[in-house]
């Protein structure tokens, strides 16, 4: 199985080093316009509400807009928080999006976390789990049952469930789609619940994030993303621990610093090319991995980092990991 190494995409624009969201949204457009053209395999954002620095709020809408701009890299979701909406909203919204992309979508779905967007929407937290199993049952059999009008170009519409852990592997493996982890301890029961369905376990599919930046100087790079790296985690980390919360301890620049560059990092790594594709290859090594995706920018780091890394990423990185 020939692995995809796609670009992942929050759109965060942070107030310290904010420019107008049309610029930032045409950037961020641009990116994957040179992602394709370099070759790379997709393109993925995800879904958060209330981020004060705009993590992106709607994302099928988002790739119809990068559907219009590109002809041949899948376009992906990882994830839409499929408890915040209804099922059929879902599964119209990305049939649509299947049809101005000529059928280059890939539907990932999970189930949220983040306890003031579910106040937001009306939904209950507490149910995120079991909605998300509802939703997607849903989803996938409008997605796959010829009822859609207009329906989808791809009979068989790619859908995904990001979970990472064994109850939510097992959970889709029995729902007949694809596991957005590259977890090899979540293998083993994602298979087991394919073969509770009557599926072939050979059908397994799995795909998800490596933290991973491509630089010419690991240290120089590393020292620039320090803080654009702290503001992200630092937000996930409020996020966490939701309004009303004491604020997390920041995260230490200087910390993340020496993290990034650490070989056994479990964090965002920044690589040479060589220790990159080594890199990409342990991740994926033993699993049936479709697709793998890299961040794009981290929380508004300078352009010209972005620039290096994605040319770096899928101009040197991405024909060796094929290759091999």
């Amino acid at each position: 199985m020939s692995v995809k190494l796609g670009v992942f995409l929050d759109l965060r624009n942070p107030a310290r080093w904010a420019r107008p969201w049309d610029r930032h949204y045409a950037a961020a457009l641009e990116a994957i316009e040179e992602v394709e053209r370099l070759g790379g395999g997709g393109a993925w954002v995800t879904e958060h509400h209330l981020f004060e620095d705009g993590y992106v709020p709607q994302p099928l809408t988002f790739l119809a807009a990068a559907a219009a701009r590109t002809t041949e890299i899948r376009l992906g979701t990882a994830i839409v928080v499929a408890p915040l909406r209804h099922p059929r909203h879902i599964a119209e919204e990305a049939a649509v999006v299947d049809l101005v992309s000529g059928g280059r979508l890939e539907l990932g779905l999970g189930a949220g976390y983040h306890p003031a967007e579910f106040e937001a929407f009306g939904a209950d937290v507490d149910r995120r789990m079991a909605d998300t199993e509802s939703a997607t049952i849903a989803v996938r059999d409008l997605l796959w049952g010829g009822t859609l009008r207009p329906p989808p170009v791809q009979d068989r519409l790619p859908v995904w469930l990001g979970h990472q852990g064994p109850v939510g592997a097992r959970r889709a493996g029995r729902l007949g789609v694809g596991l957005l982890s590259t977890d090899p301890a979540l293998l083993d029961p994602y298979r087991a619940g394919l073969a509770e369905a009557g599926l072939d376990p050979a059908v397994a599919r799995m795909g998800g994030l490596v933290p991973l930046i491509v630089a010419e100087d690991p240290e120089r790079t590393a020292h620039r993303l320090a803080p654009h790296l702290a503001h992200q985690l630092d937000s996930y980390a409020r996020a966490k621990a939701g309004d009303g919360a004491p604020d997390p301890v920041p995260s230490d620049p200087s910390e993340l610093v020496s993290e990034m560059l650490r070989p056994d990092t479990s964090g965002l790594a920044v690589r040479t090319v060589e220790a990159a594709v080594d890199l990409l290859r342990e991740r994926s090594a033993g699993l049936p991995v479709e697709h793998l995706y890299l961040w794009g920018s981290v929380a508004g780091m300078p352009d010209e980092l972005v620039a290096e890394h994605i040319g770096l990423a899928f101009g040197q990185v991405a024909p060796r990991l094929e290759a091999a």
